[in-house]
């Protein structure tokens, strides 16, 4: 066959914002490597970043994504090689959809962009694309217990400054017991993070969906899910079902997390989803900071609590690398019949969890005898009387033990006398309640999920 070389050329505005820009490229039969290059200028306006990125989908389905900065972008796919993003396998003739997602076009300078797309019957070897590696076999697992680990990461294959390796070994330093590779919009390092996960760390599988408005988890996912909004047709219920269908767990992600053009489509601004059919909440991303507005998002979980909506609350650490990330980070821990990903992902999906940057909790609800924990729902007659007891351990002296129901603070207690609180409420007062440890500075330390008393 003859080098197929296609280029197209566009000169975009802030109007075309929010866009995927297919291009159809015939792929004749034959072709043993695709590269693919995107280049725009300006990378800067204003001091803000054009975010530009790239997908690509082949006549079988998805090859991958490489959503991450820069204004040039260098894609390579062989049937055994593919540049971090994007799927190695055989270069399937016929229609490609070669997708330039404008994720931002900051208003002021016109951006000048060119895609090229050549296919060449010879395949180039080169030691900067990497092989995939193959999954290690599962391990027994341990049994019920008490599991901590991260919801919520990044590596090279999206936007990340680390490896799978390194972000496993960063894992095992923090002494977790699991962790989850959430890429923007792929699932091509998944492979590559099992093998480094090994014996010790279980892998829950993931991708982020990072859409033009608002960023969701689609939890325990080894495809793609496709992320765009076809107003009308392919809205965000739809995918967040999709993502249930298939067994997932729908997670919207730093819902209240500043948005463009500081960060582009962070903010979790979609109408017909709040939180819609979503029912678990990240409400602890990255470093308890008030750059990371989580206080707002907790707040907003709260208002979506109390509009009767049984949602569950989890952390991500949404690590990409950074060496000085910061402390204060936010871990989940689960109770969970077995340490697999699958046991892990039915606690979560009932809210048998909280989350903690250190401190341990436990917290239930005494009615008639009967105990309910984190993620329970209870039906007290009115008036019956309740007793919600409070256990803690690893809470700096200092720290508020604060007992929160309906959003509003309804008791507290002192994490240096004593370990355990026991407060009483009465049936019929109260629709939800979640246990809190605050540092003396008001940091937020560790969150329960909600025990729910209104039988809904």
């Amino acid at each position: 066959m003859e080098t197929l070389s296609r280029t197209f050329e566009h000169s975009l505005t802030d109007l075309d914002s929010k866009h995927n820009l297919a291009h159809t490229v015939e792929i004749p039969a034959g072709t043993r490597q695709l590269d693919v290059t995107l280049d725009f200028e300006p990378a800067l306006v204003d001091g803000f970043h054009n975010m530009v990125t790239l997908t690509l989908i082949g006549p079988s389905g998805f090859r991958g994504a490489g959503h991450r900065h820069g204004n040039r972008h260098d894609v390579r796919l062989t049937a055994t090689q593919a540049t971090p993003g994007y799927l190695a396998g055989e270069i399937t003739a016929g229609a490609w959809q070669v997708v330039i997602d404008t994720h931002l076009i900051v208003p002021g300078t016109p951006c000048s962009l060119r895609l090229q797309v050549v296919g060449q019957a010879v395949e180039t070897q080169s030691p900067s694309v990497p092989t995939r590696t193959a999954p290690r076999p599962p391990r027994a697992p341990k049994g019920a217990g008490w599991y901590r680990g991260d919801l919520h990461a990044h590596t090279v294959h999206s936007d990340a400054v680390w490896s799978a390796a390194s972000l496993a070994d960063d894992a095992r330093a923090r002494g977790l017991d699991f962790v989850t590779l959430s890429d923007h919009n792929t699932t091509s390092g998944l492979a590559e993070m099992a093998e480094a996960c090994g014996d010790d760390l279980v892998l829950v599988p993931a991708l982020e969906l990072t859409t033009f408005w608002g960023h969701a988890l689609a939890l325990g996912l080894r495809e793609w899910v496709d992320w765009r909004i076809t107003p009308h047709q392919r809205v965000m219920p739809t995918i967040a079902e999709e993502v249930r269908a298939r067994g997932g767990l729908f997670v919207i992600a730093h819902p209240r997390s500043i948005g463009d053009p500081h960060c582009t489509g962070c903010a979790w601004v979609h109408p017909d989803m709040q939180p819609g059919p979503a029912r678990i909440v990240e409400v602890w991303n990255g470093p308890w900071t008030g750059e990371s507005r989580n206080e707002e998002a907790l707040a907003q979980a709260f208002v979506w609590l109390n509009a009767g909506c049984r949602l569950v609350l989890t952390a991500g650490t949404d690590h990409h690398g950074d060496p000085d990330y910061g402390p204060d980070l936010g871990f989940n821990v689960v109770m969970a019949d077995r340490l697999t990903a699958e046991s892990l992902l039915a606690a979560i999906r009932v809210g048998h969890l909280y989350v903690s940057s250190g401190p341990m909790l436990d917290f239930e609800a005494v009615i008639d005898a009967e105990s309910y924990v984190m993620g329970d729902s209870a039906s007290p007659a009115k008036g019956a009387p309740i007793q919600l007891i409070a256990s803690w351990r690893d809470c700096p002296p200092d720290a508020s033990i604060v007992l929160v129901v309906d959003g509003v603070p309804a008791g507290e207690a002192r994490a240096g006398v004593g370990s355990t609180h026991v407060w009483g409420r009465s049936g019929g007062d109260a629709h939800w309640c979640v246990l809190s440890v605050r540092a003396a500075d008001g940091r937020l330390l560790a969150l329960t999920n909600p025990i729910f008393l209104d039988g809904r």
